[in-house]
């Protein structure tokens, strides 16, 4: 058996990013994927609330600032290989930016990805 460390950093990608998953702290329904840089992580863990790295804008970005869709943080979780983040979120209001409570609400059906009804704004 593999001896497992009793520490692990977070693996930056060569961005100085990595992925995080954010999760419903409650019912374990995971509502979308995420970066965040070194500054992010630690803004995160500092004010108890979701900030990521926006790629598109290239700038921090702190969920819910103009929504009001903020992520409360209950918990934060390295993977094993120090690669991924697993955020476990109290959401207020949706996760994302379509309105929608989660990010994950295309099906595959008969070749296509197509919208479930579910969880529709």
């Amino acid at each position: 058996m593999e001896t497992i460390p009793t520490r692990m950093a977070p693996l930056w990608n060569e961005q100085g990013l990595i992925p995080v998953i954010t999760q419903d702290a409650t019912n374990g329904d995971v509502l979308m994927l995420a970066w965040m840089n070194e500054e992010a992580l630690s803004l995160t863990l500092a004010e108890g609330r979701a900030v990521y790295w926006s790629r598109s804008r290239r700038q921090l970005w702190r969920k819910g600032e103009t929504s009001g869709h903020i992520q409360k943080l209950v918990a934060a979780r390295l993977d094993c290989d120090g690669d991924t983040l697993l955020l476990k979120v109290e959401q207020q209001g949706a996760a994302c930016h379509t309105g929608r409570r989660s990010c994950f609400f295309y099906q595959p059906s008969k070749g296509q990805w197509l919208a479930t009804t579910e969880d529709q704004p």
